[in-house]
């Protein structure tokens, strides 16, 4: 026992102490010749890692990039300005799954602690991004009367449209669509700025609501019994909360399924993200609903769904097929030791080292014995979605609509491609963030700059639909192209989801007529 204390201790003073020293070193000025050397190194381990590096720009162009950042290197830099500097330069190879981790400050048990008693002090909002504008679209506490429609125009005296045109350069689509910027940004521009200015107690901000300009200051307020009580509670995962995937953060499902009218003639999927938990069940149940009813029309709304499990979207296509599917093609690779270099002690605790060691025999003979190499002399990775699929037996036979739009990204964008190139559903809203021709995501190499320390995790799996290409280094083009405005958003008019129903009673009223 005492030996137990005393090694939790010593890890526990571990922890502590490499919080305190990845602070240090992340305000740290580092020189240009080792920053040089930081930028030699993420193009040398792009060109040996990424199977699909010079899809959207040419080998040329790309060196010429990096040797252009290297000459305008001419000064110490902090981690962070370096991220600044060097992630522009990757978001140009337009793929949206790569992109260096901003170096943010990390806290303490003693800070996270602190932080969890308090409420956030931008994320109580939703914002919506238009060009170089960022709205309030929602106000739920009514914190300082900020009416949803009301411009975010600026934060203690710097410009927010600086920080758009800034922070835009950060990320990418998949490919030369736009529609995924204002999605993404809207989610992720005050973790940029968060990681740029810290975690603030207070903020001044100036903002525009029907031409008249008002300064107000946000105050990160605490949380009383009540709300912290609420917290507990919607942590604990009920049946629901776990079919459904409940996120206590966001207070809300991943998954949602209900009828639109009271005869279940049409059905409604709402899937925020594809996360694969409970996601069988969720589908087999659901499905057996739809059949019971007999429902003529099914909506699919995958909006503002970034992704994640090729499984899941496997198992909801096997509910649409009409005959067995092949959902993507085989997945390339660079070369046949690319899933041995996913860094599978990573992150691990000398605990979960210990463990890791004796598993690893086993994990390496299990990546190894899944590569194979093609007819091309490629490497290939073995994956259950690129093998027939059967489908399921209470498969859907009625009419399909899928509602998409620049949010729609990754998993979400295989799914709509392949679901267009087969003819099966009617896809509605705009183009996808992710391309129609797939992308480079599946399992990572996490690769650490040797000098800022920047962490580069690096996609080693080329993932395509099972279709035939496009080519068209786009996205996956809506059949019905239905843009939704700033002022729908606010007036929670969803203008896409209303045309569907429309043109379903149109349907209906054909079919009572003849």
């Amino acid at each position: 026992m005492k030996y137990f204390i005393f090694t939790l201790l010593a890890l526990s003073f571990a922890s502590c102490n490499s919080v305190k020293k990845y602070n240090e070193q992340r305000l740290s000025m580092v020189s240009p010749e080792k920053l040089r050397d930081d930028v030699d190194f993420t193009y040398q381990k792009l060109q040996e890692m990424h199977p699909n590096l010079n899809w959207y720009i040419s080998k040329k162009e790309l060196d010429f990039k990096f040797d252009s950042l290297k000459m305008a290197i001419n000064k110490p830099l902090t981690p962070t300005e370096f991220y600044f500097k060097l992630q522009p330069v990757i978001s140009q190879i337009r793929e949206g799954h790569l992109s260096l981790k901003i170096p943010a400050k990390r806290f303490s048990k003693k800070e996270i602690k602190a932080l969890k008693n308090k409420k956030g002090l931008f994320g109580r909002f939703e914002y919506h991004v238009v060009d170089d504008h960022l709205y309030f679209i929602e106000n739920k506490d009514s914190i300082q009367n900020i009416k949803p429609g009301t411009e975010l125009l600026s934060i203690n005296g710097v410009s927010v449209a600086d920080y758009l045109k800034k922070y835009r350069e950060l990320i990418s689509s998949d490919g030369y669509n736009s529609t995924f910027y204002p999605y993404y940004l809207k989610d992720v521009f005050f973790n940029f700025f968060t990681a740029e200015k810290g975690i603030l107690d207070s903020a001044k901000i100036e903002t525009l609501y029907e031409d008249k300009k008002q300064t107000l200051v946000l105050k990160r307020e605490s949380k009383n019994k009540t709300e912290i009580e609420k917290e507990k509670i919607d942590k604990k995962r009920t049946a629901e909360k776990k079919l459904n995937d409940y996120v206590a953060s966001t207070s809300s499902y991943n998954r949602n399924f209900n009828f639109l009218d009271k005869d279940s003639t049409i059905a409604y999927m709402k899937i925020k993200s594809f996360t694969r938990t409970f996601s069988d069940k969720f589908y087999k149940e659901s499905f057996a609903k739809i059949k019971n009813a007999e429902s003529s029309y099914l909506i699919i709304d995958i909006r503002e769904n970034y992704g994640g499990s090729l499984y899941e979207i496997n198992q909801l296509y096997s509910y649409l097929a009409p005959e067995p599917f092949v959902l993507i093609k085989p997945s390339q690779l660079t070369s046949r030791v690319s899933p041995l270099k996913t860094n599978y002690f990573r992150k691990s605790s000398p605990l979960q080292y210990t463990f890791k060691s004796l598993a690893y025999p086993g994990y390496f003979f299990y990546q190894t014995l899944n590569v194979y190499k093609g007819k091309d002399g490629v490497a290939y990775y073995k994956m259950k979605e690129n093998k027939s699929t059967k489908p399921k037996q209470d498969a859907f036979k009625g009419k399909v609509y899928v509602l998409i739009n620049g949010g729609s990204f990754s998993a979400s964008s295989i799914i709509s491609s392949k679901l267009k190139f087969d003819k099966r559903v009617t896809l509605v809203g705009e183009e996808t963030g992710g391309a129609n021709d797939g992308t480079v995501a599946g399992f990572y190499s996490y690769q650490m700059l040797p000098n800022s320390k920047i962490d580069l995790p690096i996609g080693l799996l080329l993932v395509q639909p099972n279709i035939d290409f496009t080519h068209t280094k786009k996205g996956v083009v809506p059949d019905v192209e239905i843009s939704q405005g700033v002022q729908d958003i606010i007036d929670k008019k969803d203008v896409q989801l209303d045309w569907i129903k429309a043109e379903i009673e149109k349907e209906k009223s054909l079919k009572t007529t003849k």
